[in-house]
């Protein structure tokens, strides 16, 4: 399909007048028609219908106007992109682990979402598939608890940014007990599906012998924090997952350490262009940490 085709579509679309488009674009009246009657054959439908005299829309021209604004934008921001030129900097594409405490991401995105120059487009999901719309360069950057194999994402980077201790959290109530043992043995357990947090509290319970039970397995930090809060049971996680919590003497953490820590990780595509606001926040990422212990502030 030739761009300039729905250029000049895009032109009479807007007007509405086939002789006030030719003008503004430049081009002779019949060279215009000739144009749009060539990408009514690409299309296969007319996109115009004569109103007294004005041209409007048919619902075919509707979908096409539609696309063709997306056509535009997209070209401008691969112009911008290239150009990297400042006051055009394209969404930045961030995806997330499910199980990575909304907290955390937020305070990652601090620096960016303080300046407002950005827009954020954010998902989340398993890391297989963040990894692949990574490398696929869907995706500008990936949030997560685990490095990604190198056999099979080789040309990805990932930039340690932090590290936390995983804890016991629950309401006051539930963390009686004189040991580690009795908790895990007496109270019901919140665990995340997806993390290393899991892979380490399994081997923590195989070698103390004990089989809890599991009040609730969920893929959601966030899920995780409100279960908690709310006494359904004993969270494994981070302290950065029940902050306000914690703050505010609604959880209270267990005094047994678990020998479990989680790493947060920064995956990024080895680009010629990569995202200029991806230099911004590890920047301040490696700021932050130089006054601190890794992970302290998170």
């Amino acid at each position: 399909m030739n761009y300039h085709h729905l250029r000049y579509f895009h032109e009479v679309a807007t007007v509405g007048n086939l002789t006030l488009a030719a003008s503004r674009l430049n081009v002779s009246q019949s060279a215009l028609s000739t144009q749009i009657r060539q990408l009514e054959e690409r299309l296969g439908y007319p996109l115009f219908e004569r109103a007294g005299r004005r041209l409007v829309l048919t619902e075919a021209g509707g979908i096409a106007l539609d696309h063709a604004a997306r056509i535009f934008q997209a070209g401008d921001e691969l112009v911008a992109a290239l150009e990297q030129r400042g006051g055009a900097v394209r969404p930045l594409r961030l995806g997330a682990q499910s199980t990575l405490s909304r907290n955390f991401q937020l305070r990652f995105l601090r620096p960016i979402i303080a300046a407002g120059e950005v827009d954020l487009i954010l998902s989340s999901g398993n890391n297989a598939g963040l990894l692949d719309a990574l490398q696929a360069l869907a995706l500008d950057i990936v949030l997560t608890t685990e490095a990604p194999p190198r056999d099979r994402f080789a040309d990805l980077i990932a930039h340690r940014i932090a590290g936390q201790p995983v804890g016991l959290y629950a309401v006051p109530g539930r963390l009686g007990h004189a040991s580690l043992k009795e908790v895990l043995v007496h109270e019901p357990m919140i665990l995340p599906t997806e993390s290393s947090i899991r892979t380490g509290f399994d081997s923590l319970v195989a070698r103390l012998e004990v089989t809890p039970r599991i009040a609730a397995e969920v893929d959601d930090m966030a899920m995780v924090r409100l279960l908690a809060r709310e006494g359904v049971g004993v969270a494994a996680a981070p302290a950065v997952v029940l902050a306000d919590e914690i703050e505010q003497g609604i959880v209270h953490a267990a005094p047994f350490p678990l020998d479990i820590a989680e790493s947060f990780y920064a995956i990024v595509a080895r680009r010629s262009f990569p995202h200029p606001s991806i230099a911004t926040l590890l920047e301040a990422t490696d700021a932050g940490r130089s006054g601190s212990e890794p992970g302290a502030a998170d």
